[in-house]
């Protein structure tokens, strides 16, 4: 596992009148080994823009990022933590069944041939998805495609794995169940986890912290720190004051008014 740390982060992206626009401005951030963080904020804030650079997807940027201490800018691609990516789509490789995506993944990452058969189905069996090995990703539900992704993410023991808004093309109702999976996973695992999302409910669901983002360009305004028991309830009233909470301050900080309007 590994400790995250971003010192004066900034990203401008070449202006269509000329001159520069900035996505991210000066943002400060530390996560603690084992650390499950979401990084809440509106759309077009600069969540994933700040996911590439941790992920050095994107080299480009002002500031620096740190792994342990050691910036990404000083450690070879070789070096350093081994990271996950979760994206907002499941990316399976669609000639490839369920199998041969996760060792695909295992195979990029050098894990040992003789260690796939117990990884395939620890990490299959983890997501419920034990009798699954040999199909192929269209003859599977757009949620069972994201359980791939997630016993692909977590099979190849990533030290930090980040996670793009990966339930927010799916109803809400599998969404539940697909949090309740990752923070299972997460508990026995207890990766680093950098969890980007809009949804203050869902950040609350998930995180030990929030950090707020404010509109782009980006920045960090607010940490929260979430006191609620694991594991969680979907059900627990501290749940949804907090959500509540994490709203009314958001739309206070941006100036928008909640009342309702009248004629």
């Amino acid at each position: 596992m590994a400790t995250i740390e971003a010192k004066g982060l900034a990203k401008a992206f070449p202006a269509a009148g000329g001159g520069h626009l900035y996505a991210l401005r000066e943002v400060d951030f530390f996560i603690g080994d084992g650390e499950f963080v979401c990084l809440l904020g509106p759309s077009g804030c600069g969540k994933s823009t700040l996911l590439n650079i941790v992920s050095r997807l994107d080299t480009a940027y002002q500031g620096s990022v740190l792994f342990d201490g050691l910036s990404l800018r000083e450690l070879d691609s070789r070096e350093g933590p081994r990271v996950g990516y979760l994206f907002q789509e499941s990316r399976l490789l669609p000639w490839r069944t369920v199998r041969g995506n996760i060792e695909f993944a295992l195979e990029s990452e050098g894990i040992p041939k003789t260690r796939w058969p117990e990884v395939l189905g620890t990490h299959l069996r983890l997501v419920g998805l034990e009798g699954f090995a040999d199909y192929y990703p269209y003859q599977l539900s757009g949620g069972m495609q994201q359980r791939v992704a997630v016993a692909r993410a977590f099979a190849v023991d990533p030290d930090v794995l980040l996670m793009d808004e990966p339930f927010n093309a799916l109803d809400e109702i599998t969404a539940r169940r697909m949090r309740r999976e990752l923070l299972s996973i997460w508990s026995c695992y207890r990766k680093t986890v950098l969890f980007v999302t809009h949804n203050a409910f869902e950040a609350t669901y998930l995180a030990d912290r929030i950090l707020v983002m404010t509109r782009c360009p980006g920045a960090i305004y607010r940490e929260v720190s979430v006191a609620l028991p694991r594991p969680r309830s979907y059900d627990d009233p501290g749940l949804f004051r907090l959500t509540a909470e994490l709203v009314r301050d958001f739309l206070a900080h941006i100036g928008e008014d909640e009342r309702p309007a009248t004629t």
